[in-house]
């Protein structure tokens, strides 16, 4: 049976050329950085040279980049530092209704705490309108914080607008770009964010490692967690140096493939979309039309249970999901599709396809091929599907044993 990854949204296959440049660092160069000896410097030296790759990937300055444990924990010391550090500025945090759980629970939390928070709307599309940022600002706010480009959905948000409205009334920004970086142009100081978050895995490199970057001049509180001075004090703890390798060198390689990244997989999602709106009725593509992610197509089809696709695409060898990899446990709807609009039935319907660079033609194909079949089987046995026409000739047959 054939095999396809459409899930590369959810964490990417680790590059080979990655492993290859960890593999030192978990055998002969196993010092920690620390300390002052040789075993120590050498590997201090490598650590300090990823992050002179990290911060050229960005447009960062070395000194502005901090190495986390991944996505969430530098969405967590980004909100929460600035949030700490100017409570006697404001208490105001703006967001938008679409974030990662990372960013969403974290300003929620700290609303628990006595921070006001606002929580913007977005469009249909589910694209959150600058002007509405700009109206929300008061004189107590101190943060606003709006992904780069949604998980779920692909679209991408307008943050290089949205901070020149923010440094204008002298706050500040922070997006999660743990989606973009990799799939679309990022630089910090053409986007002018203060702060942003990057996590290695979802662009080929290894799990468990990310990154925080921190403007200069940003006040943001330092030790969060009480330990040593690693990370010049914004991170404590021994770093994690087989993955900050391996996050450097996977950066460099997008960074390096990105518009012939870009192009490939936009023409594959192009035809992926196509072929699901060409051939199969009642179904949304969800996201923007053009702002969105070049490797990601989500759609929600009507009358059916998105586990239940999941598991039948599943039995073809396809794997994909129905939102966020953080919540597919969850029995509740995507908060993001729920946002836009949809209703519970139609939400519960979802289905994301994230391609990665090793995906191919044939891969689309056949899942075009595929998805009819387990759609109408789905619906046939939805008692949402009234309406479908294959319906009554389906229990017609049930009632006859068929």
């Amino acid at each position: 049976m054939r095999r396809v990854y459409f899930d590369h949204s959810a964490t990417t296959p680790i590059d080979t050329a990655v492993v290859d440049a960890m593999t030192p660092y978990l055998t002969e160069y196993f010092g920690n950085p620390s300390s002052f000896h040789s075993y120590g410097r050498e590997v201090r030296k490598a650590v300090e040279a990823a992050r002179e790759k990290v911060a050229l990937a960005i447009g960062a300055d070395p000194k502005e980049i901090t190495f986390t444990s991944g996505g969430t924990e530098s969405d967590n010391m980004a909100i929460h530092g600035v949030a700490y550090m100017n409570k006697n500025k404001g208490n105001h945090i703006i967001t938008s209704a679409v974030e990662h759980h990372a960013v969403l629970n974290t300003v929620k939390a700290l609303g628990k705490e006595g921070f006001d928070i606002t929580i913007l709307p977005v469009d249909k599309y589910g694209m959150v309108n600058p002007d509405d940022v700009a109206a929300a600002i008061t004189d107590k706010t101190i943060l606003i914080t709006i992904m780069h480009a949604n998980n779920e959905i692909g679209t991408i948000q307008p943050v290089k607008e949205i901070a020149a409205i923010a440094k204008a009334r002298g706050v500040y920004v922070h997006t999660d770009a743990v989606q973009s970086f990799g799939k679309i142009p990022l630089n910090v100081d053409d986007l002018g964010v203060n702060l942003l978050t990057l996590s290695a895995h979802k662009f080929y490199g290894p799990k468990g490692v990310g990154v925080l970057y921190i403007r200069k001049g940003t006040r943001w509180k330092q030790t969060l967690m009480h330990g040593g001075s690693q990370e010049r004090l914004r991170r404590t703890g021994t770093e994690n140096v087989p993955g900050i390798i391996g996050l450097a060198k996977a950066a460099e390689i997008v960074s390096a493939n990105l518009q012939k990244e870009q192009d490939y997989l936009t023409k594959l999602r192009d035809k992926l979309i196509k072929g699901v709106m060409d051939n199969i009725d009642k179904v949304i593509l969800t996201g923007h039309p053009t702002q969105r992610l070049c490797n990601l197509a989500s759609f929600c089809f009507e009358y059916i249970e998105g586990e239940s696709q999941l598991l039948s695409l599943d039995m073809k060898g396809i794997a994909a999901s129905s939102g966020s990899a953080c919540t597919s446990g969850s029995l509740e709807p995507s908060h993001v599709l729920m946002a836009l609009g949809l209703t519970h039935e139609i939400a519960h319907g979802s289905l994301r396809l994230s391609l990665g660079k090793d995906n191919t033609e044939e891969d689309v194909d056949y899942f075009l091929e595929v998805l009819p079949a387990v759609v109408q089987r789905l619906r046939m046995m939805s008692p949402l599907a009234e309406d479908v026409p294959e319906m009554e000739e389906f229990m017609e047959g049930v009632r006859c044993g068929v």
